[in-house]
């Protein structure tokens, strides 16, 4: 029986957010588990590479940057998968947490090697006044500062040479570096062909070996954690793998690409993003696992078909916008209903990343 004239439409049974009051709790009961690209507990910052799929082109740069210790640049158009792929190396070869650099146009080379804080030495060496004045009061408490190396801590870059061993690199992802300003890569090609830096406030104390904690060192570090610096100097025993991201925004110094291997990461096509989407959205432990076949594999091929049509007439669509889209049909207990305004969901999804 149609409803009568003036009464509202049924509500979606997806919508969580009514904007009519109601019961809240009951609504947020219903909200589904996050799509797993969008986790943020340790399992999933551990197994973020997994679901990457690499190709062959790709494999064949990955493998070169290792045999020839030298920096990878990827570059390619955003979200067509150069993060992922560095997480999916570390996740494949097992080499543990991925260094990240995140680049700004602020970003200076010494914010990747090392951070000292001088204003909290500096507050502590008042400490030495307190002792003093403690001394001649008789008293017995007294408190000596900690060795410069407490005020030290290694950056991401500083941490990957330190920590690098042969046979087991760590893996170092400086992201958007085409972000940075225009002096940082070429700041960063004697880094790269020494493989050592100094720290200045250590090598005006030569006498002095100095233990410092790598940036991803644990909560509470023991000394097996510590990083012993002599001379002030921060050497690599193995190269690390470096790979540095890029959306091609901005030209590098010849210099820089001498030294670097490049690799330009193509958008997927067809069967590419149905190998994505399976990988992401239907295998085991996913949302949609099992459920890819007959009608609803039609349905998400057709998804697929008209994702392609759209990025072919932009050429700025990335792959997670295809994921959102599926993953909103996959929650939908009825994917026929209402499809006009399901439609308009996926339009609003898939807006072109230039808009």
């Amino acid at each position: 029986m149609p409803p009568e004239d003036n009464q509202p439409d049924p509500k979606p049974n997806w919508w969580i957010f009514g904007g009519d009051g109601g019961d809240a709790q009951e609504r947020l009961q219903r909200l589904p588990d996050e799509p797993p690209w969008r986790r943020f507990d340790e399992e999933a910052r551990t197994k973020r590479g997994k679901h990457f799929i690499s190709r062959p082109e790709e494999i064949d740069m990955v493998n070169a940057a290792l045999y020839l210790r030298r920096p990878l640049l990827v570059t390619g158009k955003p979200g067509v998968g150069k993060t992922s792929l560095t997480y999916a190396v570390a996740e494949d070869l097992g080499l543990g947490k991925v260094l990240r650099w995140s680049i700004t146009t602020s970003t200076t080379l010494k914010e990747g090697l090392y951070h000292y804080d001088a204003i909290a030495r500096l507050q502590d060496a008042s400490l030495k006044q307190v002792e003093a004045r403690a001394e001649a009061a008789q008293e017995t408490d007294k408190t000596t500062p900690p060795p410069i190396g407490h005020y030290l801590r290694l950056g991401p870059l500083g941490t990957a040479f330190a920590t690098s061993q042969k046979k087991r690199p760590r893996v170092l992802l400086i992201d958007e570096i085409d972000k940075s300003d225009i002096d940082l890569p070429n700041n960063l090609l004697h880094i790269f062909e020494e493989g050592e830096f100094t720290i200045p406030e250590l090598e005006r104390m030569p006498g002095e070996e100095a233990c410092i904690l790598p940036c991803d060192a644990p909560e509470k570090p023991v000394e097996k954690d510590y990083i012993n610096v002599k001379r002030g100097k921060v050497r690599c025993e193995a190269f690390p793998l470096v790979v540095m991201t890029s959306n091609a925004e901005r030209e590098f110094p010849p210099a820089f690409l001498r030294r670097c291997l490049k690799l330009d990461m193509g958008l997927p096509d067809d069967k590419a993003l149905k190998d994505i989407v399976k990988a992401h959205l239907f295998g085991p432990g996913t949302p949609g696992y099992g459920r890819l076949q007959g009608e609803f594999e039609a349905k998400i091929d057709q998804l697929i078909k008209d994702f392609l049509e759209r990025r072919n007439d932009t050429q700025n669509l990335a792959a997670d916008q295809l994921l959102n889209a599926i993953y909103m049909v996959l929650r939908n207990a009825d994917p026929d209903q209402r499809y006009g305004d399901r439609k308009k969901l996926i339009e609003a999804l898939w807006r072109p990343l230039s808009d």
